[in-house]
């Protein structure tokens, strides 16, 4: 089965983005990393608590089939960092899944991916189209291998969606 990192902000992380994609793609047989800035504990926005075992700048792309960052007011701080940016492009350019839910679809437009592409979101609309994104009021938008999820409401059918392109 696939291997898959998730990157979620060390705060304010959505728990429901998380878990219950986590929990789709784990019960699909596929193993999940998850990844943040620096290693230790990150809490949700609802208080829910995930083990971050890898740096961001430690992922490889070569290592994961899919990529997946998480939404939730902590997802800004990947808005513009230069290591989330990066790893999007090579992800992308190696042809594999890069999926993002709720306001992190930003990263991915913000990394020049959205351009051209349908995609979906909660909040940030104006700012991901002005990049070049076609927005859809789905609730799990996929265009080649770009999935994005509308928020916490989609995150069980972003998970199996995920499973399904994998």
């Amino acid at each position: 089965m696939a291997k898959i990192v998730l990157v979620i902000a060390q705060k304010n992380f959505r728990d429901e983005e998380l878990f219950f994609t986590k929990e789709e793609l784990e019960k699909a047989g596929h193993e999940t990393v998850i990844a943040g800035k620096q290693k230790g504990t990150a809490i949700g926005m609802l208080g829910g608590k995930a083990e971050i075992s890898l740096e961001l700048k430690q992922v490889k792309t070569g290592d994961f089939d899919a990529i997946i960052f998480v939404g939730g007011s902590g997802s800004e701080t990947y808005f513009k960092d230069a290591a989330a940016l990066k790893l999007a492009k090579e992800f992308s350019k190696e042809g594999k899944i890069v999926a993002a839910i709720c306001i992190a679809p930003m990263i991915l437009a913000n990394a020049g991916l959205l351009k051209g592409k349908k995609a979906t979101c909660t909040g940030l609309a104006e700012k991901i189209e002005a990049k070049g994104a076609k927005l859809t009021e789905a609730l799990v938008e996929t265009d080649g291998k770009i999935i994005t999820g509308k928020g916490p409401q989609a995150a069980r059918e972003f998970g199996k969606k995920i499973s399904e392109m994998l």
